[in-house]
C-alpha cells in the first residue's frame, strides 16, 4: 500500500493553507508552513506544525519565489508540497522542481499544467477531446490590432484573457476598437503580476452565459470520475463572490454531458489528482472555457454536496492510492452555497479593496454552515495580496433552504475594521434573478442594484492614554531562528490596557501637500496601493470620468477618474509609488 507523506509543506498562504493543514493533521500528517514579512503570527502559521520565513514582503519575493521554497524544504524535510491555488499552483516548471528536489507534488503532472495553463493549447486539446470552445484567436496576440481584427471579424464586444493564469486574472472586456490599447495593456499588466507571464489572447465575448465548472478526480490507475458541477456565475471584475452547487435550472441530461466532456478533457490530457473544467452555458449550450489545474477556492461546496474531503483524496491520488469509488458510487445531496468574505466596500457596485485590520471577526455557527478562514480578529490584511478573509458555506436539503440558511449565517458573522462584500451577499441571495436561478456571468455588475450594501460602521475602539508603567505578565511571542518560527515565553509590561486604534493615515507618513484647488478637482486614493498607470501629464485636457491614475490594490487594477472636465494641474505620485488611503493624486482645474 503506497505511502502517505510524512511531512507537507503548505507553499501558499491564508485560507486554503489552514485549510489544507487541518485535513493533513486528520490524516497524522506534519505541516510546514510558509510566511512573508508581517505574517509571523497569522492563523495558517498558529496552524502549523512548523513554520519558516520566507525571507521578503511581495510576493515575487516569497509565495512567487522558487529559490524561497526550495530553501525551506530543504530545511524542513518535508517530502510532499500542496501548493494550494494562486501563486505557483498552476506553475508546471515548480511542479518539475518540487519533484527535482525530491518531494512529492499534490497536483497534477507537469505536462498536465503546462498543457492547460497555455489556454491556447487547452483549446486546442479540448477540441482534440470532442469539446468545442467559444471562438478565440489561434494564438497569443502580438499587439493591439490583432484584437481589433479579431472583433471586426467575430463582433463586438471581445474578452482578452490573460494565456497563462486563470480566477479572472488579467481578464477584460473591450466593447469597441478605440479600448483595445488601453485594454490590453492592464490585461498584460495585470496577467504578469498574477502569473509572471503576460501573454493574452482574443475570445468571442457572450453577452449573458453562465459560468459553469465541473469538479473531476483521476488517480495514476486511469480511473475518473466527475464529482458535481457548480455555477459561479455571480462575478465582478471577472472574479467570483458566490457560487452554488449543483448549477440551477440546467437539465440533468446537459449536466450528465457536462461531465462526460470534463472527463473527456481530462483523460486527453493525462491528467490526474483534483482539477476542474469550466464551461461558458449558454441557451441549452456548453462551450469548454479552460480547466484549473489545481484545487478550487469553491470546491467545499461540492464537498458538501458529495459528502467527500478534496484535499484528503488528494493527497491520497497523490501518494499513488487508487480511487475508492466509481463514477456510480457519487453520490450527490442537497445544495450547497459559498460566499467570497473579501476585504472590499460593495457600496454602489464598486467592490472597492478595504486592506486594514480586522477590530472584529465573529464567525457564523449552527446546523449546516462552514466558515474556511485565513484570519482572525487582530489579524491584518495586507494589500500586498489576494483580500479573502473567509469563505461561508452552508448546506440544506435544498436550494431554497440554502439561500434562507446563507442569509441566516450572514446575519451572524460580524466583521469591523475592514469593509467587507458580506453587505453585497445579502442583496444577491434577495433578488428574484438568484431566488429564480436565471443570472449569469454580468448580472452583478450590469443589473444589481449594489447602491445599498453599505458596510457597517464599527465603533471606534478607546484612544491609548498616558498612565503608571503597567505590571509584567508572561506572555507567549514569535521568535525566529535562521529563518525558522518559534514561540517563546516572556514577562513582559501588560499594556492591554493602554492600547489603542490609531486612525486615519500612518502618523510616519508625511502629511499631504495642502491643496489650493478644492471640490471634485482634487483626485484623491481610495484605497492604499501601488501607481501603475499615469495616462495623463501635467496640461493635458481631461474629461469627468476619464482614467487620471490607475492603483493597483490587493492584486487588482482600479481605474481612478476625474469627476470634473478640465486641465491637469498637477500630478502629485509616480509610477511604482505606494500611496495610502485620502491621498492625493492629480489636482485638475475645472474647465470655466
Amino acid at each position: 500500500m503506497p505511502q502517505l507523506p510524512r511531512k507537507l509543506l503548505v507553499a501558499n498562504r491564508g485560507e486554503i493553507a489552514v485549510r489544507v493543514m487541518r485535513t493533513a493533521r486528520e490524516m497524522g500528517i506534519d505541516t510546514v508552513a510558509v510566511y512573508s514579512e508581517g505574517e509571523e503570527r497569522s492563523l495558517w502559521v498558529e496552524a502549523a506544525d512548523e513554520a519558516f520565513s520566507l525571507g521578503g514582503s511581495a510576493p515575487r519575493d516569497t509565495y512567487l519565489s522558487f529559490d524561497a521554497i526550495e530553501s525551506v524544504l530543504r530545511r524542513c524535510g518535508a517530502d510532499a508540497v500542496h501548493p494550494g491555488y494562486g501563486f505557483l499552483s498552476e506553475n508546471a516548471d515548480f511542479a518539475r522542481a518540487v519533484v527535482r528536489w525530491g518531494a512529492a507534488w499534490v497536483g497534477p503532472p507537469p505536462e498536465a499544467i503546462a498543457l492547460m495553463g497555455d489556454k491556447l493549447s487547452a483549446r486546442e486539446a479540448a477540441e482534440r477531446a470532442g469539446v468545442a470552445g467559444v471562438p478565440g484567436t489561434s494564438g497569443a496576440v502580438r499587439s493591439p490590432s490583432d484584437v481589433v481584427d479579431f472583433g471586426r471579424s467575430h463582433g463586438w464586444p471581445v474578452a482578452v484573457k490573460a494565456a497563462f493564469g486563470g480566477g479572472g486574472r488579467g481578464m477584460r472586456v473591450v466593447q469597441g476598437p478605440d479600448e483595445v490599447e488601453a485594454v490590453l495593456a492592464s490585461a498584460q499588466r495585470e496577467a504578469l503580476a498574477a502569473f509572471g507571464r503576460g501573454e493574452c489572447y482574443a475570445e468571442r465575448y457572450l453577452a449573458r452565459p453562465r459560468h459553469v465548472e465541473v469538479q473531476i478526480l483521476c488517480d495514476s490507475h486511469g480511473n475518473g470520475v466527475w464529482l458535481s458541477d457548480r455555477d459561479c456565475s455571480a462575478q465582478r471584475r471577472h472574479q467570483k463572490l458566490l457560487e452554488e452547487c449543483p448549477a440551477p435550472g440546467i437539465p440533468d441530461s446537459v449536466r450528465d454531458d457536462m461531465g462526460r466532456a470534463a472527463l473527456a478533457v481530462a483523460a486527453g490530457c493525462g491528467y490526474q489528482n483534483a482539477g476542474t473544467v469550466e464551461f461558458l452555458y449558454e441557451d441549452g449550450k456548453f462551450y469548454f472555457l479552460e480547466m484549473n489545474t489545481r484545487l478550487q477556492v469553491e470546491h467545499p461546496v461540492t464537498e458538501e454536496v458529495c459528502g467527500l474531503d478534496l484535499v484528503a483524496l488528494q493527497l491520497q491520488v497523490a501518494a499513488g492510492h487508487r480511487l475508492g469509488f466509481v463514477q456510480d458510487g457519487v453520490l450527490r445531496r442537497g445544495h450547497a452555497i459559498e460566499c467570497r468574505i473579501n476585504a472590499e466596500d460593495p457600496a454602489g457596485g464598486r467592490f472597492l479593496p478595504s486592506p486594514g485590520r480586522l477590530a472584529v471577526f465573529e464567525r457564523a455557527d449552527g446546523p449546516g454552515v462552514r466558515t474556511d478562514a485565513g484570519y482572525r480578529a487582530g489579524d491584518e490584511v495586507s494589500p500586498a495580496f489576494d483580500n479573502l478573509i473567509a469563505k461561508l458555506v452552508v448546506w440544506a436539503p435544498d436550494r431554497e433552504a440554502a439561500r434562507a440558511r446563507m442569509l441566516r449565517a450572514i446575519s451572524e458573522t460580524r466583521v469591523e475594521g475592514v469593509a467587507t462584500t458580506l453587505p453585497a451577499h445579502s442583496v444577491l441571495l434577495n433578488h428574484p434573478d438568484f431566488m429564480q436561478g436565471t443570472y449569469h456571468t454580468g448580472w452583478v455588475e450590469g443589473e444589481v442594484d449594489l447602491s445599498g450594501a453599505v458596510p457597517p460602521t464599527a465603533e471606534p475602539m478607546p484612544e491609548a492614554f498616558a498612565g503608571d508603567e503597567p505590571p509584567r505578565v508572561s506572555t507567549e511571542v514569535d521568535a525566529e531562528v535562521d529563518g525558522q518560527r518559534y514561540r517563546v515565553r516572556l514577562w513582559v509590561p501588560d499594556v492591554s490596557a493602554y492600547q489603542g486604534r490609531r486612525s486615519g493615515r500612518d502618523s510616519s507618513r508625511p502629511d499631504p501637500k495642502p491643496v489650493e484647488q478644492g471640490g471634485s478637482g482634487v483626485v484623491v486614493a481610495p484605497m492604499q496601493g501601488v501607481v501603475v498607470q499615469l495616462p495623463l501629464a501635467a496640461g493635458s485636457p481631461v474629461k469627468a470620468g476619464q482614467p487620471v491614475c490607475v492603483l493597483e490594490a490587493m492584486k487588482m487594477e482600479n481605474a481612478i477618474l476625474a469627476e470634473c472636465t478640465g486641465t491637469i494641474g498637477e500630478v502629485r505620485v509616480a509610477l511604482g509609488d505606494t500611496v495610502a488611503a485620502g491621498d492625493v493624486l492629480v489636482v485638475v482645474a475645472p474647465a470655466d
